[in-house]
């Protein structure tokens, strides 16, 4: 009864038609794994995210924030709480000059897109990262040697006392896999990108070769979260997975892809239960092969 009544009072600041209550997580997450989520909101703006975030809090009630679920595992029995999803109704992009103002949903396909179409380079390397700005800026995202941290100028955000304050990029706190949201818990809210007048033909062809080689060596065409496992010291986690002859390992449905050991996928009807037992196979056959202790990237949450 009390998401109920929780639904109810979340309803007064997104509307009934941002409220979804017992929502399986399975139709959030590019795993298509996970069970419901007690609440399931979609706010439209900033002040909503706040509003809602500081009800949770007043209210002692669990909450959750997510962007579109790329890089999240939802165990089978759900989430307990409030799932908040900045993603649907908050993706907006404005251009001034080479600044890029992106809010928080937006994708960061659709951003490299709108960066291409004002001739400004910088973001290519963002292309084909299956996440939104937000999820970007809280780990620090990154591809062929590029990452968020190179292009960012600062960022809105609501910090641990509910203000919405605006911090530079030196304030973000950013790292390999991390940043302010991940070490104090802030929220991104807005993101300010500072990129580079450059040849539109030039940043179409680097989109276009990236574009390619994600397509020849990843298995895109089946769901996963990416990467599942963060680059460990001075070495990479797909090598050292196929080093451990792990390739083309499964759990029920989960499967270590063959075509890229760096990636778990769902290769039909995996559960969360499969995929998680398979990433602790891969953790100790590698610990067993190399003696290195792979951490997952993935953020894994829920009840199992």
């Amino acid at each position: 009864m009390e998401k109920y009544i929780m639904a109810e009072k979340l309803a007064q600041i997104v509307g009934k038609e941002n409220i979804k209550i017992d929502e399986p997580m399975k139709n959030h997450t590019s795993f298509k794994v996970g069970g419901p989520a007690d609440v399931l909101v979609t706010p439209q703006n900033g002040i909503q995210i706040r509003d809602v975030l500081k009800l949770c809090k007043d209210n002692e009630y669990p909450v959750f924030v997510m962007g579109n679920g790329t890089n999240l595992l939802v165990r089978d029995k759900g989430i307990r709480g409030v799932v908040v999803k900045i993603y649907d109704n908050y993706n907006k992009i404005d251009v001034d000059g080479n600044m890029v103002t992106a809010e928080s949903g937006a994708l960061l396909s659709v951003v490299s897109k709108t960066a291409l179409k004002h001739s400004l380079k910088g973001f290519e390397f963002a292309c084909g990262i299956p996440g939104t700005v937000g999820g970007a800026i809280t780990m620090n995202a990154g591809a062929y040697t590029g990452e968020i941290n190179d292009v960012v100028y600062s960022a809105d955000v609501i910090d641990d006392k509910f203000n919405i304050a605006n911090l530079k990029k030196d304030e973000l706190e950013l790292g390999y896999r991390k940043s302010i949201v991940t070490t104090k818990g802030y929220i991104i809210l807005k993101v300010v990108l500072e990129l580079e007048n450059g040849d539109y033909d030039v940043i179409k062809d680097r989109i276009d070769l990236l574009t390619r080689k994600r397509t020849e060596k990843q298995p895109l065409h089946m769901p996963s979260a990416g990467s599942t496992f963060k680059r460990p010291e001075g070495s990479f986690a797909p090598k050292l997975i196929q080093e451990a002859g792990l390739k083309g390992r499964r759990v029920g449905d989960a499967m270590v892809s063959e075509m890229h050991s760096g990636f778990i996928v769902n290769a039909g009807e995996a559960t969360a239960k499969d995929i998680l037992s398979l990433i602790e196979i891969v953790r100790e056959e590698v610990k067993l092969n190399s003696n290195i202790l792979l951490e997952p990237e993935v953020v894994i949450i829920g009840e199992e």
